[in-house]
């Protein structure tokens, strides 16, 4: 253990520090696709009883109509949280009538292309904005790209922490830069780490075999309509022959925030070539906000994203560039198929050790290749992290992957321990037990069990989803909400649609104008 992490473990492990720990807060958001009873893309809008994708807080769209996003409060209680999230699908079953949410992070079987419908927000200035973004991104990338759903996890420590840590370390500045290059640095952490939570949430390691269209691949066949890779934990966050070549050079290394925040203000404003040879209308038509790298900075694909929390009209560098980071957002977690809402509570209970430990611990800036090793162990893990006898590069130097591992949750067990101590409870021990039962055999895994199942059961990639979404479907309508509860979800449905009317009926300005000023905020920040 190094000397800070143990002199910062002996100040929270004090009588008066100890109840600190249970006041980080915890948000999740997971996405998920609608498909039809068939298990094919839901070509229906986002349906109006789950109220404004554009106003309702609680339950979104993400790029497509047909790709839900449910969202929980933040929450000091990771429990409370999932209890959250489990309201929203017992609520959004009462509205889906024959369609099924789909169970894993890759795709259902999809149409040709231009029948992936994008989401659409009305006609308000900020709605036109998310629904021209999107088809930006069709653009860019493809739409069959933008159906892959994830979990998201919003994790922050308390605010009162920061102020105790900084005082004992005699760190020269305020507290909210104290509490911005920490932040940073347990990105940077989590940056050399993650590849440990690919091993032992990744659970995509197949895919339906029309998903990449044809275009040449690495992939093994499994069977006539399912593509694998034998020792795969999450093919979701493996480049699958996606390689941005716009975002390529974009790599910002977390050292600081100024830093990460002038990279992506760079890149919003910067024209790239072949976007600017598009231009942003066609027939009259927007198709992009703009000809740069980034159409905005949220454009930025990354397992991992410092937040703050943005007022109205503000953009989220703009938010983090004057108040610092009050968060982070995890972006990397695959849904797992097995679990009626993708992660359970011994998956968060690990997560925030994990993560206790990445913004505890030394966090030296990056030096040399250190940065590459961090993205290319991570490719590693996702495509191959089951095979026998893996090996990753650590301080330059090949180390047996099971052992690094072995090592990390060994370096992490006194994080659990005092989250434990904290709580009252011994669920963080118990979980971080259970990790180290997967890194002892890989058939443990979710991405072996994804394998495991359809082998068993004789079905292809399609066939096994589908049938896990129906019996998610089952144990979320055998188990309605109280009336009090639906009525609660009814009337934020309710009102968000009366929001967005409102919005629509009371706006004034041209889109065209609103789209100048939005891309003039972010040119205006200076560091």
């Amino acid at each position: 253990m190094s000397e800070l992490l143990y002199r910062r473990l002996a100040l929270l492990g004090k009588r008066e520090h100890l109840s600190l720990l249970e006041q980080c807060l915890h948000g999740i958001e997971r996405e998920c696709l609608r498909v039809t009873g068939g298990g094919r893309l839901a070509q229906t809008p986002h349906p109006e009883a789950l109220g404004a994708a554009l106003t309702n807080e609680m339950i979104t769209t993400d790029y497509s109509e047909s790709l839900l996003e449910f969202i929980t409060p933040a929450l000091p209680n990771p429990a409370d949280t999932l209890s959250s999230l489990d309201r929203i699908h017992r609520f959004a079953y009462t509205k889906l009538g024959s369609e099924y949410l789909w169970s894993p992070s890759m795709p259902c079987p999809l149409p040709a292309e231009e029948d992936i419908p994008i989401a659409y927000y009305g006609t308000s200035n900020i709605g036109q904005l998310k629904y021209v973004y999107r088809k930006g991104l069709a653009l860019r990338y493809g739409k069959t790209m933008q159906c892959i759903a994830g979990i998201h996890y919003n994790f922050s420590l308390p605010e009162q922490l920061w102020p105790l840590l900084k005082d004992t370390e005699g760190f020269v500045g305020t507290e909210r830069d104290y509490q911005s290059t920490a932040y940073i640095a347990l990105i940077r952490n989590f940056r050399r780490y993650s590849w440990l939570l690919m091993y032992l949430f990744g659970a995509s390691p197949a895919l339906d075999a029309g998903f990449l269209r044809g275009r040449s691949h690495q992939l093994e066949v499994l069977d006539a309509d399912t593509l694998y890779l034998p020792y795969a934990t999450s093919l979701r966050m493996s480049d699958l022959g996606y390689q941005s070549n716009a975002q390529a050079g974009l790599t910002p290394c977390y050292n600081d925030l100024a830093s990460y925040t002038d990279s992506l203000r760079q890149a919003v404003a910067t024209p790239y070539a072949p976007y600017v040879e598009v231009g942003t209308h066609k027939d009259g038509e927007w198709v992009q906000l703009n000809t740069n790298i980034l159409q905005i900075e949220n454009e930025y694909y990354s397992n991992i994203r410092p937040k703050r929390v943005t007022y109205t009209g503000e953009r989220p560098i703009q938010a983090l560039v004057a108040r610092g980071i009050q968060y982070i957002e995890v972006r990397c977690l695959d849904i797992n198929p097995f679990l009626p809402m993708g992660i359970d509570l011994p998956e968060s209970r690990f997560l925030d050790a994990f993560l206790l430990y990445c913004a505890l611990n030394d966090s030296p800036l990056f030096a040399n290749n250190e940065c590459g090793n961090a993205s290319a162990n991570f490719l590693s893990v996702v495509k191959e992290g089951r095979r026998p006898g893996l090996e990753l590069q650590r301080d330059g130097a090949a180390v047996d992957m099971k052992q690094w591992a072995t090592e990390l949750l060994e370096q992490i067990a006194p994080l659990a321990a005092l989250l434990d101590e904290s709580h009252g409870i011994s669920e963080h021990s118990q979980a971080l037990d259970a990790q180290l039962a997967k890194i002892q055999d890989p058939s443990l895994t979710p991405s072996a069990q994804v394998l495991a199942a359809m082998a068993e059961r004789k079905e292809s990639f399609a066939q096994f989803s589908l049938h896990q979404s129906q019996l998610h479907a089952e144990y979320f309508r055998n188990d309605p909400l109280t009336t009090d509860e639906q009525a609660h979800f009814e009337e934020l449905a309710r009102k968000s649609l009366a929001q967005q009317a409102e919005l629509e009926q009371t706006e004034v300005g041209d889109f065209d104008v609103f789209v100048g000023s939005y891309q003039a905020s972010i040119l205006a920040i200076s560091n």
